[in-house]
């Protein structure tokens, strides 16, 4: 199914008000990527060509790279979610509880949710079987956490045209791959039900502005309140979201982090927006679409 076949053109003008619950205006939700690359493929991402080019195997300096975040970014940048209490949606691969537990024992002593990014760092449009690495990512999620996860989100977004569908079948409420709108809005799919696609972020992503755009550490920080501003403008007639999205190996690293702070140190003052999990943002929307009499 196509896209134009899951979701009509709607602009945002003129849609029914969303309210957010005790006079908030936007819902912000943070999202830490944690991923496990296979040492005999080519690295997902790279930040060193090697001498003669090419992808050598096994890549070292670009796996190791990587593997920085999971040994010290991530705890890193988890004293910045409990210095300021936000809660945080961990976005990860299926084999990463057997090859990071600790990780994942830190998000579940927080009550973080847990978003299934597939079952290891690989485009979906290349893995052998996509309705098995759907399956074995809830499967392992709901193994260590007691439930079955409600969301997804692609490695690096990738989809099929049946992803949707794979999605809605095995039990998921929503997904974030399609970046398009600041409300969350409906795919249908092929079962006649539809699934919630929540807001998620291309440009205040750590990846787009570190890695491929090149920017100083400081761009993080200015870009999202630069969006946040916007965002906070633009609610005035209806709620908004915002996601903020991180990856260890990146915004973990010693010279970036503290822009990554300074992005709370001024949004946990404001008391007119709530931060909340994708389950929640998810919940909510839901709520209003009852009230709203939107979905049926």
């Amino acid at each position: 199914m196509k896209p134009l076949d899951r979701l009509k053109y709607s602009p945002i003008k003129g849609r029914p008000k969303l309210v957010l619950p005790d006079g908030a205006r936007m819902a912000v939700w943070v999202i830490v990527n944690v991923e496990e690359w296979d040492i005999d493929q080519p690295m997902p991402r790279t930040v060193l060509t090697p001498p003669a080019g090419g992808s050598p195997s096994p890549d070292i300096p670009n796996w190791a790279w990587h593997e920085y975040g999971n040994r010290v970014g991530f705890w890193r940048m988890l004293e910045v979610f409990d210095q300021f209490k936000i809660p945080g949606v961990l976005a990860v691969n299926g084999s990463c509880f057997d090859s990071y537990p600790e990780i994942a024992k830190a998000a579940m002593e927080r009550n973080w949710e847990f978003l299934g990014h597939g079952f290891i760092q690989k485009n979906m449009q290349k893995v052998e079987n996509e309705l098995e690495a759907i399956q074995k990512t809830s499967a392992a999620i709901k193994k260590f956490s007691g439930k079955n996860p409600r969301g997804w989100l692609g490695p690096g977004l990738t989809e099929t045209w049946e992803t949707p569908d794979l999605l809605e079948e095995s039990g998921f409420d929503y997904v974030c791959d399609w970046v398009l709108d600041d409300q969350p809005v409906r795919l249908k799919t092929r079962s006649g039900k539809s699934i919630m696609n929540i807001p998620y972020t291309q440009e205040c992503n750590d990846v787009a502005m570190m890695l491929i755009q090149h920017h100083t550490a400081r761009e993080y920080y200015d870009r999202a309140m630069d969006q946040f501003d916007q965002l906070y403008e633009d609610s005035v007639d209806s709620a908004r979201v915002m996601a903020i999205v991180i990856h260890p190996y990146i915004m973990g690293v010693p010279h970036r982090l503290k822009w990554f702070r300074k992005i709370f140190e001024r949004l946990s003052a404001r008391k007119d927006i709530v931060f909340w999990t994708g389950e929640q943002i998810h919940d909510w929307y839901k709520s209003e679409e009852t009230r709203l009499g939107l979905h049926k």
